[in-house]
């Protein structure tokens, strides 16, 4: 006999957990499936171990999605501050860090144990580990087959995030659901992940990997619709293979392949502007005049890529080839090969498409009882606690709604 629920929650991360512990805190029968042998690491990784589980200035801007204004009832109705009020329930010690990012004192633990907590006053019903074989949607209502036995409920919530990190599970569980309903999709790929170079253009900056300075960075442009254009403040960190550090996760969402991305390694200052000003004055070789500005290594590398060398007196170079030179460091443009892929990416950009769901409920509007909410939707945070707190509000809409 299959065991009868009113609300069945596939995935045990933060969205998942979070619609499970609201349905059940209104009366429902709420069962929580998932897959894994370990509850939420994802959760459990994140902000180096602390979770960085919310941002304090969370605001539509802040995500992107192929139909922008989707996220904003959600959002709005659940907040960075509801979720800080459920935090200080739980007596949980935080504090914020950089740009409104919140983080445990202690342990990302915390907000895991938390949310167990909050299914358990609940009753929540717990399927772990167990595999989703099958789903159908019956008379009865949707027919669930798992490894674990039959589950009948009357309604499904789809919450298995994307295919970022798959060493610690992740899957394409909720796009092949989506499929097997006619849901439409936008095509997922990599999100607020390291952008990867190769062949003679990036020769030059191997020998720079581990340094890292605070850059602006661009990509993108203001035609079409949704959020195209980014421009970030942050660091950048030079690795063999590329660029990664948050400056390039957070452009990494709005790079489109084949596109340049644009940075200012010296966001303060006209660097063409003070070279040639300096002529006059200085009595120093290029090198060591950009050395002051930027790490020894890195000035050289550019020096290269302009065209000069470092022992040119700088008071001899003609304008026009200062003038590249800080071009080369005020709007270093380079075309980024690549990425390195879901085994590094910190979310999935894409997904179920918006426009099948309400976003009020996050139901798809032409199947009633089935909803997708978290990473699985096709809302993407920036960096920093963004996407935590997107799988909050989507998981209070359809935990609220159920």
């Amino acid at each position: 006999m299959a065991k009868q629920f009113d609300v069945a929650v596939i995935g045990a991360g933060a969205a998942g957990m979070m619609c499970a512990a609201v349905a059940a805190q209104r009366g429902k029968r709420v069962v929580l499936i998932d897959h894994a042998e370990k509850l939420a690491e994802k959760i459990r990784i994140s902000g180096g171990g602390r979770c960085n589980f919310t941002n304090i200035n969370t605001a539509p801007q802040n995500f992107l999605s192929d139909n922008p204004h989707f996220c904003k009832s959600a959002l709005s109705r659940y907040t960075a501050q509801d979720f800080l009020t459920l935090v200080k329930k739980h007596r949980i010690g935080y504090h914020e860090k950089h740009r409104g990012q919140l983080f445990c004192n202690e342990s990302a633990e915390q907000i895991i144990q938390m949310l167990k907590a909050e299914c358990a006053s609940g009753d929540v019903t717990w399927r772990m580990p167990s595999k989703v074989e099958s789903l159908e949607k019956t008379a009865e209502g949707f027919f669930i087959l798992t490894d674990s036995g039959e589950i009948l409920a009357d309604s499904v919530v789809i919450a298995t995030g994307g295919l970022s990190i798959p060493k610690i599970g992740a899957t394409d569980f909720g796009y092949r659901i989506a499929a097997q309903f006619d849901l439409k999709m936008v095509e997922p790929r990599p999100g607020l992940v390291p952008l990867t170079f190769d062949g003679p253009s990036w020769e030059a900056f191997v020998p720079l990997a581990g340094i890292a300075l605070e850059v602006e960075v661009e990509t993108g442009s203001n035609k079409g619709k949704g959020n195209k254009r980014g421009h970030f403040r942050e660091d950048l960190l030079f690795t063999h293979r590329g660029l990664s550090g948050p400056a390039i996760l957070q452009i990494s969402s709005y790079w489109q392949p084949g596109t340049p991305i644009i940075v200012n390694l010296l966001p303060e200052m006209d660097v063409a502007q003070e070279l040639i000003d300096g002529k006059s004055t200085l009595k120093k070789q290029l090198g060591n005049v950009v050395s002051q500005w930027l790490p020894a290594r890195l000035a050289e590398g550019l020096i290269a890529v302009a065209g000069l060398t470092p022992d040119a007196r700088l008071a001899d170079l003609p304008d026009a080839k200062l003038r590249k030179l800080g071009d080369a460091i005020n709007r270093w443009a380079i075309v980024p090969t690549g990425s390195e892929g879901y085994r590094k990416a910190e979310v999935t950009l894409g997904g179920i498409d918006t426009r099948e769901l309400s976003q009020q409920s996050m139901m798809a509007n032409k199947v009633p009882g089935l909803y997708f909410i978290g990473e699985a939707v096709d809302v993407t945070g920036w960096l920093g606690g963004y996407n935590f707190q997107w799988a909050w509000a989507s998981g209070v809409a359809a935990g609220q709604a159920v």
